[in-house]
């Protein structure tokens, strides 16, 4: 089976190839990725569940990556199984960027996905049905991903009664608004350094904790006592 999608995003290659080469956030857009392994750079194993039809499979799939050229072209090939539902199946799979002239980016994707076994009893009309609803779910994940955040102000922190109730409503308020990202380790001077040198900007925070990833947006006016609830929050995890 052949498949040929394409997907527009107003992201620059650059930041499109860099998501491409991350497996545990490209595995979190895969509809049915239950985990990943990764064996090397170019090398990992996901485990993901897949049904078609009346038949839930879970297939242990052993990617690599075999050939790039940055940012552009990028190529893997893999081999998956699931032994309770006797099927296996074969990809090789191409990724296309190009740039586009207003900056944005378009990704086009080519498949060849050969599914053997029980599963491959399917008809044709079947499995591509399943895979464009995989790939509608993929290319919303994914254009999230790369979307920019948009959210109102965090309430001001003398509203809050204190250090720990403080957190517990930013947070809950930024994962309302939907900005929830997977994001880079934080360090409170850095933040510090950075509120003085944008103090005309929304001061932007985000942390990971445990399962849950929350990011907030602080007005620069208040900049100071941002700082110091960060500090507060982070000293609280330590």
């Amino acid at each position: 089976m052949e498949i040929e999608k394409t997907l527009v995003t107003a992201a620059p290659p650059a930041r499109v190839w860099a998501l491409l080469l991350d497996p545990n956030v490209m595995g979190a857009c895969v509809p049915g990725m239950a985990s990943i392994e990764v064996l090397s750079d170019v090398e990992y194993i996901a485990h993901m569940a897949v049904k078609i039809a009346f038949i839930n499979a879970r297939f242990r799939l052993h990617t690599k990556i075999v050939e790039t050229r940055a940012p552009h072209y990028l190529r893997t090939e893999g081999t998956g199984e699931d032994a309770s539902v006797a099927s296996s199946l074969r990809q090789s799979s191409e990724l296309f960027l190009t740039a586009l002239d207003d900056g944005g980016t378009q990704l086009r994707i080519k498949v060849q996905v050969d599914v053997l076994g029980r599963l491959g009893t399917f008809g044709l009309s079947v499995m591509k049905t399943k895979a464009d609803r995989m790939w509608d779910e993929f290319g919303a994940n994914l254009l999230a991903r790369l979307s920019p955040q948009v959210a109102q102000p965090a309430p001001e922190p003398v509203a809050m009664p204190g250090p720990a109730p403080q957190a517990a409503a930013v947070a809950a308020a930024a994962v309302a608004n939907g900005d929830a990202v997977l994001p880079p380790p934080v360090r409170a001077g850095l933040w510090s350094r950075l509120f003085a040198r944008r103090p005309h900007s929304d001061i932007c925070v985000e942390l990971r904790r445990r399962d849950e990833t929350v990011v907030v947006r602080w007005p620069a006016a208040h900049g100071e006592q941002c700082a110091a609830w960060l500090r507060d929050y982070l000293r609280q995890g330590a």
